[in-house]
């Protein structure tokens, strides 16, 4: 059992990691049923394999569990569900002193931290994070959000959880494309600061997907203990510190509103190739060593994950692309920063990238 602290002042919380930690969920979470009641989130194909075990473990207490399941996917992240997440809590009576339990993936997550925040002003919830994305991820920096038509993550809010609690036996059973997406992100927090971390991938990368409970903790234990101690520095993303964490976004939400956000390229599998697209443009311009940007995309390729353009499925223009990009929330003044990289372990935020020279560049890498 590792616990880990978010330290933000009055802010703060921890997030555990623990095997096992599901059966153990009524000992976890007895202090944040104030009204001895807590409210669950889950979808469909969640609540079917992990809600029994989580009413199994309140069994015999004097705590109500208040479930909603909601359609799984990312279409679940929209004005709709929002609505009638936010009805149904009013409709149960939800008081400003209950709090709201996120069990399942980052969808559920940020649904459900976007509910808590503007239900009556703001109640607590706590995540449960069921996939490996969620767990080294979405859980953890009080990032709550929905989609738009406009955009992905375009309407939403920075809300702190009160807890995380991590189960890393729960993504044994993940289906192989979620495992690997959620790899995408473990791999990210090497390119970001840590080249060492990077190198660790590459020898264990193939025992994470395997499914080796010892590689799947430390993976997830560093990569939380890294996002916290960034999170920790930059809560709200003002300092630019925090941006680090989006090394792949830019293009990989691009590449995701070409897919309509679609499971034609799920949130990891875009993660992926945006990562290696930032390394690949970064080469480009000189930034980095041609070497670095191969050995990124050798180790994504060597674990089934897109590495480019094609690998991902996209046919679309590079200009088109750049449409996309123009919806991206840190456009400011008419100009978007990117995140690109020194090299492995060097991210660093660019503020001189012509969007021509991006369309230019993902046309050559088509």
């Amino acid at each position: 059992m590792t616990q880990i602290t978010v330290e933000l002042g009055e802010n703060s919380y921890p997030i555990l990691v623990q095997p096992g930690a599901l059966e153990l969920a009524a000992t976890h979470l007895r202090e944040f049923a104030n009204n001895h009641r807590l409210f669950i989130l889950t979808d469909e194909n969640v609540g079917s394999h992990l809600l029994p075990i989580i009413r199994s473990a309140f069994d015999g207490s004097d705590i109500e569990l208040v479930v909603k399941t909601l359609p799984a996917g990312e279409t679940s992240k929209s004005w709709s569900q929002l609505e009638q997440v936010t009805d149904w809590l009013l409709a149960e009576g939800v008081e400003r002193s209950d709090t709201l339990v996120a069990l399942g993936g980052g969808v559920i997550g940020d649904l459900t931290g976007f509910s808590a925040a503007i239900i009556k002003r703001g109640c607590s919830f706590v995540q449960i994070p069921t996939s490996l994305l969620a767990q080294v991820d979405s859980s953890v920096g009080g990032k709550t959000a929905i989609n738009s038509t406009a955009g992905k993550n375009l309407v939403g809010s920075f809300y702190q959880p009160q807890f995380v609690l991590i189960d890393p036996l729960v993504v044994t059973s993940l289906p192989d494309r979620e495992l690997k997406a959620g790899y995408a992100e473990v791999v990210k927090y090497g390119l970001i600061n840590d080249a060492d971390f990077f190198a660790w991938c590459e020898t264990n990368g193939d025992k994470i997907l395997q499914r080796d409970p010892d590689a799947l903790s430390e993976a997830i234990i560093h990569s939380v203990s890294t996002k916290a101690q960034i999170v920790a520095e930059d809560e709200k993303e003002r300092s630019g510190r925090r941006a680090l964490l989006k090394l792949d976004h830019t293009f990989g939400h691009a590449l995701e509103a070409e897919t309509g956000f679609s499971d034609k390229l799920v949130h990891g599998e875009a993660v992926a190739a945006g990562m290696a697209l930032a390394f690949g443009y970064s080469a480009r311009r000189g930034d980095c060593k041609t070497a670095d940007a191969e050995r990124v995309a050798a180790h994504l390729k060597s674990v089934g994950l897109p590495y480019n353009l094609s690998t991902s499925s996209i046919q679309a223009s590079g200009q088109r692309l750049v449409e996309h990009m123009m919806h991206d929330k840190k456009m400011s003044g008419g100009t978007l920063p990117f995140l690109l990289a020194r090299g492995i372990g060097q991210t660093f935020l660019a503020d001189d990238v012509a969007l021509g020279d991006i369309a230019a560049f993902l046309d050559e890498s088509a």
